[in-house]
């Protein structure tokens, strides 16, 4: 792991607890849109300032964006450019579930494919804090403990792979909009799988991480490019799961091979188990 990556995923491990204490007092939301045309809530914005002026102080970093900002940050120098997801699945606070935070690490400008990935990380904030890391092309699953005002990632997992008999499955969008060919693959698959959704897609991709299984943010009849984003959510959750020895895809091909043409676009994201996604290629393409 190279020591800028290293020091970026330490920032955010220093931040995470931040975020997390500052969650309670900041359930409202506020009166304007992010970029994406979603209502921010308080703890977006919240979480959005402090990965910036944290992530824009390392002198690795030239870059900063996230899904609450417009544009760009830049800094001096530095070779670095991340992207983040402050508050994945902020809309579950209100009624206390999980969310977490997001981070792509690339090796060239905003927008930037996946295969510019350095490293990609999550933190995930359930009954714990946890961080599950992919850099060098393993993955890496630690703790946050916070200590004397500072917090440290505890490693937990080597070697982080996804077991080979898939047991749950997570698919996003209301079932009235799926496509036809997305819900008949549903409906075969269910018969075989446990249904865990809980409005996160981190959450969810931490319940595949763990037992194996598929998780999807389809294209829609009222979206047809779906409704995460590339940037933000696709390439970094595709890259981690394609570490662990699993499979991304768009619904043609992996994510990290699709061609990025604006900060903010939008993705159909289907990752888990290899056997699982190229069932559902062969689903989409009949």
């Amino acid at each position: 792991m190279s020591e800028a990556v290293e020091r970026v995923l330490d920032v955010v491990t220093e931040t995470a607890p931040e975020i997390r204490a500052g969650l309670s007092g900041r359930r409202e939301y506020e009166t304007a849109e992010n970029p994406s045309g979603d209502q921010m809530l308080a703890a977006d914005v919240h979480a959005d300032e402090l990965l910036e002026e944290r992530l824009l102080s390392v002198d690795a970093v030239a870059e900063y964006a996230s899904e609450e900002r417009e544009g760009t940050v830049e800094s001096e120098g530095g070779h670095l450019h991340v992207a983040c997801d402050p508050l994945d699945g902020s809309s579950n606070l209100k009624s206390n579930n999980v969310m977490g935070t997001i981070v792509a690490i690339y090796d060239e400008p905003l927008p930037a494919p996946g295969e510019a990935l350095v490293g990609a990380a999550y933190v995930l904030y359930g009954p714990i804090t946890n961080m599950v890391a992919a850099v060098d092309g393993a993955v890496t699953e630690s703790v946050v403990h916070s200590e004397d005002g500072g917090a440290e990632r505890h490693v937990v997992d080597e070697d982080v792979t996804l077991p080979a008999d898939p047991v749950v499955y997570g698919f996003g969008g209301r079932v009235p909009d799926w496509p036809a060919d997305f819900e008949a693959f549903v409906r075969e698959i269910e018969q075989d799988l446990k249904l865990r959704y809980g409005g996160a897609m981190i959450g969810d991709v931490s319940q595949v991480l763990e037992y194996g299984g598929i998780f999807a943010y389809p294209a829609l009849q009222s979206a047809p490019n779906g409704k995460l984003r590339l940037q933000f959510e696709g390439n970094p959750i595709g890259y981690i799961v394609e570490c662990a020895g699993g499979r991304s895809s768009n619904g043609e091909e992996s994510l990290l091979a699709v061609e990025p043409t604006e900060l903010h676009q939008r993705v159909p994201v289907h990752v888990g188990n290899t056997g699982l996604i190229e069932r559902l290629e062969g689903a989409l393409a009949e």
